[in-house]
């Protein structure tokens, strides 16, 4: 027979396994770590000869982005140096004087190849950027969709902006008018002190400072380009000998040619044109020359003072408007100090007849008893 504690444990169940510690972490085997890395090499195996044709585009674009704006620019360079030396090689001839000098001509020169040189790099390199994008599979639909948006929103929010700087381009482009240049914008005049593509300042007679926006100048009268006429008219008395005149004012004009700085304002010869109106009592001399840009008012009145000098010691009187004769003076009025008679120092007119008093009614003799 057998020992019941022999028994006991033939009748119990199995003994169960330890389970895992569950704070400790998992341990990946050495199956599992050769397994992933056997998936990341089959991964880069099959993947990369695309990126290296995408890398290869990509660095070709940047590389044709890059020659062609260097090339760009120093054609931009090139170009305005060639304006530059054109414009210097008719400085000799006798269109010269007409056009702006050596450094007019190089500040504009300058701002049109930066205008010009920045446009082609943004262009380009702009471009360029959206190229390498479409390189990496990315759509450009909707960012383009957005920035026509944008650029739409834009314009319309900022259209006076824009169309100071289009006519800011415009101006320096065709030259309307530099630093230096007296011009009347219309809405302002003065000396032009700085342009901009935006705003041009103009310094006032007075002193002040107007900033001038492009986009709202319609009109511009450029004072110091070509040439400019001085005018001067000068008004002697009817009977007064013409020939005389004339000769005054032809020696005022040869010593005025001859002595400097005078001869290098004037551009030409000082012209007496002739009558240029004739009244009952009086008629008009114009004297006419053409001058440096700018120079008109100067000549203008250093001529005025000449003949004026030279009219006096010819006794040659200078009258303006209505004139008298002034050997005689008009009589005085012996009535200008009189006043007019009244209506009441008559008794018998009708208005001292009704402003007499009323007389008091008639009473008869009193009697007495």
């Amino acid at each position: 027979m057998s020992s019941p504690s022999a028994a006991a444990p033939a009748s119990a169940g199995p003994v169960p396994s330890p389970s895992p510690s569950p704070t400790g972490p998992a341990v990946p085997s050495l199956q599992d770590a050769q397994e992933h890395a056997t998936n990341a090499a089959s991964w880069v195996e099959q993947n990369w000869s695309t990126w290296l044709a995408i890398g290869l585009r990509v660095v070709l674009i940047l590389l044709i982005a890059a020659v062609l704006r260097v090339l760009v620019r120093r054609a931009i360079t090139k170009l305005i140096d060639r304006m530059s030396r054109t414009g210097g090689a008719v400085d000799g001839t006798a269109l010269g004087g007409l056009l702006v000098n050596a450094e007019r001509r190089r500040q504009r020169s300058q701002a049109i190849g930066s205008v010009l040189r920045s446009v082609a790099s943004f262009l380009i390199l702009g471009t360029g950027a959206l190229m390498v994008l479409g390189t990496f599979q990315i759509n450009l639909a909707p960012l383009l969709a957005s920035a026509g948006v944008a650029g739409v929103a834009i314009g319309f929010g900022a259209r006076n902006l824009v169309t100071d700087f289009l006519s800011g381009v415009f101006m320096i482009l065709e030259d309307q008018y530099g630093v230096g240049d007296s011009i009347d914008a219309g809405v302002a005049s003065g000396e032009v002190i700085e342009v901009g593509l935006r705003v041009t300042k103009l310094r006032g007679d007075s002193g002040e400072i107007w900033y001038v926006r492009n986009g709202e100048v319609k009109r511009i009268g450029n004072l110091s380009q070509g040439w400019s006429t001085a005018g001067v008219d000068v008004t002697v008395r009817a009977d007064e000998d013409l020939d005389k005149v004339k000769e005054t004012l032809d020696a005022v004009s040869e010593r005025l040619s001859k002595e400097e700085p005078w001869n290098e304002m004037l551009w030409g010869p000082i012209e007496v044109l002739g009558l240029d109106s004739v009244l009952l009592d009086s008629m008009v001399v114009r004297v006419s020359a053409k001058t440096m840009p700018g120079k008109s008012l100067t000549v203008e009145r250093e001529l005025r003072w000449r003949i004026k000098r030279a009219f006096v010691a010819a006794d040659i009187p200078i009258v303006g408007g209505a004139t008298i004769p002034l050997d005689e003076t008009p009589a005085p009025d012996p009535a200008a100090g009189v006043a007019a008679p009244s209506a009441y120092a008559n008794s018998a007119s009708p208005q001292s007849v009704a402003a007499s008093p009323l007389l008091p009614p008639a009473t008869g003799p009193s009697t007495t008893k």
